[in-house]
């Protein structure tokens, strides 16, 4: 995974905002649905609440622990798109527009950290 897939996720999802809710239930920077966190719990034998996704180290630990059961060794565009719909999600042409979506982004972020770098 890309160190910087997970900033851009954050990005598209909430422009960075830990207190953001969406309308389906879902929280924080990276918009995490109640069944997420409970998915990651069993994964991982943690006891997170989904409440607690509006802190950004909690929401990237159960973001990375999600991509890394669900998405091993896949690009970072089907990491956005299981991101986005799930374990299932690449297998779905509905969130290709999505992924590529979150692969600008990711672009967009490697030349703004390149550039500040100079």
């Amino acid at each position: 995974m890309h160190p910087l897939l997970l900033s851009a996720l954050i990005q598209i999802e909430s422009h960075g905002n830990d207190l953001a809710r969406g309308k389906h239930g879902e929280l924080g920077a990276l918009q995490i649905k109640p069944i997420m966190v409970r998915d990651v719990n069993r994964i991982m034998g943690t006891h997170y609440a989904h409440q607690q996704v509006t802190n950004r180290a909690v929401a990237t630990f159960i973001a990375h622990a999600y991509l890394s059961h669900y998405g091993r060794n896949l690009s970072d565009e089907s990491l956005a798109r299981i991101w986005q719909g799930g374990p299932k999600a690449i297998s779905r042409s509905s969130s290709r527009a999505y992924g590529r979506r979150v692969m600008r982004k990711l672009s967009s972020l490697e030349i703004n950290q390149t550039t500040a770098r100079k």
